[in-house]
């Protein structure tokens, strides 16, 4: 298995306060990430959906889009995403929109750096123990770290929900999935989601993958589920 990237995690602050933000920036860069610090939410989501973050602090009040629904959106594009939650309120409804939104973990202000530092090294390990870094299923290399899915030497273009599909069924490789377990692995939910949208993603993906060399096959058992099979 080769070695991880020595690339540092890239955070994504998304906070209106102007000296709070800049706070956190300053000290998550000190802690080794590579951060980046925007104010508004509409900004944030444009940038996010043109970087590759592996984590996101949100303030819950921002401008032009709330922390809710700019965490249900980032949470859509990437079930990989670490996502810490910022509130003013210690309320505890306040909370549970957050985290149903897709937040890992929540924060209430004020709060010291040394205890955000500590949640997020917290989540980055619970997330290291539930995925493993790479996965190898017969030529294909998926890399968590970086988002990156090799088939031999070359890279396969996927999109954040691509990949994070791809990874699951990986992760159960010549086992049956069923379409119950992917929704609620990579959409969150198996409400108000039409359960064809698991169909429409395993064409994309088949179509990506099928020309090239990866030594598996992606197979739909009908009324069953879906498996990433080995080729024998």
């Amino acid at each position: 298995m080769a070695a991880l990237s020595d690339r540092p995690v890239r955070v994504l602050v998304v906070e209106n306060d102007t000296e709070l933000g800049p706070l956190l920036a300053r000290g998550l860069t000190n802690e080794g990430y590579e951060t980046d610090w925007i104010e508004d939410g509409t900004t944030a989501l444009i940038t996010a959906q043109a970087e590759n973050y592996g984590i996101a602090v949100l303030d819950v009040m921002l401008p032009g889009m709330s922390g809710f629904e700019l965490c249900r959106r980032l949470r859509d594009a990437s079930g990989a995403l670490i996502i810490l939650m910022l509130t003013a309120r210690d309320d505890v409804s306040d909370r549970v929109r957050g985290l149903d939104a897709g937040a890992d973990d929540y924060l209430t202000k004020p709060f010291a750096f040394s205890e955000l530092a500590a949640r997020l090294r917290a989540l980055r390990r619970r997330e290291s123990l539930a995925i493993s870094p790479r996965i190898e299923v017969g030529g294909l290399m998926i890399d968590s770290h970086d988002h990156v899915v090799r088939a031999g030497e070359k890279v396969v273009p996927l999109s954040p929900k691509e990949f994070a599909l791809l990874r699951f069924l990986a992760q159960n490789v010549d086992e049956t999935v069923q379409r119950e377990a992917i929704l609620m692995e990579i959409w969150g939910t198996v409400q108000h989601t039409n359960p064809n949208i698991v169909d429409q993603y395993i064409s994309y993906l088949r179509r990506k993958l099928e020309r090239l060399p990866t030594g598996v096959s992606l197979r739909t058992l009908r009324g069953v589920g879906f498996e990433l099979a080995r080729d024998r």
